[in-house]
């Protein structure tokens, strides 16, 4: 795997942790200021849903790095 092919990979695996992470925690408001969204969360920790989602999905890369390196599943068409 090459850095352009690894840093993509890591990008969407990111994504995809922190869109999954999003709805954890989050609570709307009891009292909704004039101008809100009703469903806005009042606090939605974003900095440490980023942390978790970080630690995660370097975790999954390293596990999908190491499939493709030892060739458990093969890209090239060749």
């Amino acid at each position: 795997m090459g850095l352009v092919s690894g840093l993509v990979v890591y990008i969407l695996l990111w994504w995809w942790v922190f869109l999954m992470t999003l709805p954890f925690g989050a609570k709307a408001p009891d009292a909704v200021e004039t101008g809100h969204a009703t469903s806005a969360p009042a606090k939605p920790m974003l900095w440490w849903k980023a942390g978790i989602t970080t630690l995660i999905a370097g975790i999954l890369f390293a596990i999908v790095y190491w499939i493709i390196v030892s060739e458990i599943i093969n890209l090239d068409t060749a």
